[in-house]
């Protein structure tokens, strides 16, 4: 099991238990580090609290006194804790630095190539396609990150030869001081998290975090298509990789006459694809450009495009009941998602949406309905996308109490050819507690229905 090597703190304190908290205080105690651990919702008689008390470290739960900053030197913090807890505003303060355990995996993998990919949608998709079209190609990989693998428990695990495979989110990022992946992708720019971040601007610089470390031997592959990206990679020392579904014969992989291409050397037919919608040929280019310059072989490349059907609640598809099509984007939890589901189907849709209201207002998909036939609206926002419906005049408005129900009133109005598609444009904590929950009983509807 590796631990932390020329790690220059002494006192770190873990802010947040969870999984990324308990594995960051499990590998800084296995270190020889004097840890405190601070959660406020945790129970002091919880196994873990007991674990890490054992193992020497200081654990108080159930508040956050400033006190515990007295002696420390570092604050590692669980990605989800908002800047503006009280602890945080003092550590800053204090001059403290205040990290994510990224920077910890990447302490532990000085020996291993990094990879890594952010961007405001696509990153989880693109992420397992990589690790998919490198273990194809029998190019030892391990995934981790945003994707619900905690990254340090990973590292600790490296072989020598392992590519340690993160996906980052801007949560993530924004606690990164050092790390430097050898290929970093950045997907996209939406405007996302403002409750977390106070504005586009430091969402944004958050996601440039992946790159400002690498230097001009490392690679980063941008899409070529979002200006945004385009404008921020200008500031990148690494070798710029472009993707484009618009722009033919660059040095990075684009698409001409139905044909996916790296520089000019042809990679597969668009046809033989199993994924649909541009957003995920987008996803795709990303990832043959991370897969070949780590190596992959073209034949595992293609093996994975050929077979590969979707990560589970991103626009999976489910199941094929009398000719409707059922599609899982659970994950969909804002607009923009929605929107880019919608894109991906050019015959009838039955769209089943609604979930936590944060104060949006949903006239912005209307553009995007051209193909809804009917929607079932479920959730604290049914009403405001029932308005959103009646203005882009949908013939076949329902409203119902859950997933479960909408997906039987869905398959009720459907005809043969139909898609039915759980797209919800909304997170999913008014009902669920957690997207893969709220996509979990939408796949079980359709099972029962079949």
């Amino acid at each position: 099991m590796k631990t932390l090597e020329n790690f220059p703190y002494e006192h770190v304190l873990v802010l947040g238990l969870a999984k990324s908290g308990t594995a960051a205080a499990r590998v800084l105690l296995n270190s020889g580090i004097n840890v405190i651990v601070n959660d406020h919702h945790a129970k002091e008689d919880a196994e873990i609290v007991k674990e890490l008390h054992a193992k020497g470290a200081n654990v108080i739960v159930g508040s956050h006194p400033i006190s515990i900053l007295d002696e420390v030197e570092l604050i590692v913090k669980n990605p989800g804790i908002p800047y503006s807890n009280p602890i945080l505003i003092e550590a800053e303060n204090r001059n403290i630095p205040i990290i994510t355990e990224i920077e910890l995996a990447a302490n532990l993998a000085t020996e291993s190539e990094i990879i890594g990919i952010t961007g405001s949608n696509g990153k989880t998709t693109t992420t397992t396609l990589v690790a998919e079209m490198l273990n194809k190609s029998n190019q030892p990989v391990k995934l981790a990150g945003n994707i619900g693998i905690v990254a340090t428990e990973v590292a600790e695990s490296l072989e020598t030869n392992d590519t340690l495979l993160l996906e980052l989110s801007s949560f993530q990022l924004m606690g990164v001081h050092s790390f430097r992946p050898h290929i970093a992708v950045l997907l996209n720019l939406f405007e996302a998290h403002i409750d977390y971040h106070g504005t586009v601007q430091n969402y944004e610089q958050a996601k440039m975090n992946i790159f400002r470390n690498q230097a001009a031997s490392d690679y980063l592959i941008f899409n070529l298509d979002d200006e945004k990206v385009t404008r921020a990679v200008k500031q990148a020392k690494a070798k710029l990789i472009p993707f484009s579904v618009r722009q033919k014969h660059i040095k990075g992989a684009w698409v001409n006459n139905g044909y996916i291409y790296f520089h000019e050397e042809p990679i597969i037919a668009q046809e033989d694809i199993v994924l649909v919608g541009e957003h995920n040929l987008q996803n795709i280019l990303a990832a043959i450009s991370v897969a070949i310059l780590s190596g992959a072989t073209i034949a595992g490349i293609k093996k994975v495009l050929t077979e590969f059907i979707g990560v589970k609640h991103r626009l999976q598809y489910v199941a094929t009941i009398h000719g409707r099509l059922f599609y899982n984007d659970s994950k969909a939890t804002n607009m923009l998602a929605t929107e880019k589901a919608l894109q991906a189907f050019q015959r009838p849709t039955i769209l089943l949406a609604g979930g936590l209201d944060r104060g949006d207002t949903y006239e912005d998909l209307i553009p995007s309905l051209k193909h809804v036939k009917a929607m079932v609206l479920f959730g604290e926002t049914k009403e405001k996308l029932k308005r959103t419906a009646e203005q882009a005049n949908i013939k076949h408005i329902e409203v119902v109490e859950n997933v479960g129900e909408a997906t039987e009133v869905a398959y009720k109005l459907s005809d043969e050819g139909d898609v039915i598609l759980l797209s919800p444009a909304c997170a999913s904590w008014d009902q669920y507690k957690t997207f893969e929950e709220r996509g979990d009983m939408f796949i079980h509807a359709v099972h029962i229905l079949a």
